[in-house]
């Protein structure tokens, strides 16, 4: 099970450049629910980021995604090993993969949730997590607040972007409060009660841009002949960010799910 859009390499480094890291803390609370700490299994995992930052707790990680571009790019740890997933593999031979049924003590889905085919990805989801004391949780961002002036800008394309929204994204734009999730609230975050929470970052005008490049929505509308992040706008962005060699606090909003068997 793995992510179900694929990036093209220039956008995968574009994606591995410009996305935040996730606070070390949810990763010591998360381990905190669970009664084992020997194996994590991060799906979708992208640049891996989500996947060294379990590793901190967990004795073994198994990282997987669809998309080689990214997994090509994953950042190297010795807890944890990145594999591969088409979605042509069969659920029997990725719940072996993963080491067998009752067998992942955490499974984390960082900004993925909302590719998957549910249908398929809960089954599993139930097979392989430990029945006793094992835990999922999953998070998305959706938001970037820097300064008022960028801000209002990010607005309009943002708005731009809804003819161009499938089902998929607005999940995630929708902060996954409309998300299934059918897992025992853990006070983390529950099916229609996503848990806020913010990511501090810092950006250069570049990376902000990096990141405008790489958005799904906007990577969308491309695809359908529509350039939404105009050399208009992107002078807008830049007259209000200031100097351009600036490096800004930001925040991403995020929302965490989280929950048991």
């Amino acid at each position: 099970m793995a992510q179900l859009v694929a990036l093209s390499g220039k956008q995968a480094d574009e994606y591995l450049n410009a996305r935040p890291k996730y606070p070390t803390l949810w990763y010591k609370v998360l381990a905190g629910r669970t009664s084992n700490h020997k194996v994590a299994w991060d799906v979708g995992t992208g640049n891996g980021q989500a996947a060294i930052g379990v590793a901190e707790y967990y004795e073994k990680v198994v990282a997987t995604d669809i998309n080689e571009s990214q997994l090509q790019r994953a950042m190297k740890h010795p807890k944890v090993t990145y594999h591969h997933t088409p979605s042509s593999m069969s659920d029997d031979d990725l719940v072996t993969l993963l080491g067998g049924e009752n067998s992942i003590d955490i499974i984390i889905a960082a900004q993925a949730l909302h590719y998957f085919d549910l249908k398929r990805f809960y089954p599993i989801v139930k097979r392989v997590l430990r029945k006793q004391g094992g835990i999922i949780a999953v998070w998305v961002y959706n938001d970037l607040i820097i300064t008022p002036k960028v801000d209002s800008i990010m607005k309009r394309l943002v708005d731009s972007t809804l003819p161009f929204r499938n089902p998929t994204m607005n999940l995630a734009f929708d902060g996954y409060r409309t998300i299934e999730f059918p897992f025992k609230n853990i006070r983390m975050g529950t099916q229609g009660r996503p848990k806020a929470l913010e990511i501090p970052h810092k950006l250069s005008l570049n990376g902000f841009l990096g990141f405008l490049k790489s958005w799904q929505p906007l990577v969308k509308a491309k695809e359908q002949g529509e350039d939404l992040l105009t050399s208009c706008m992107i002078d807008e962005f830049k007259e209000a960010w200031g100097d351009d060699k600036q490096v800004k606090n930001v925040f991403y909003k995020a929302y965490m799910l989280a929950g048991k068997l």
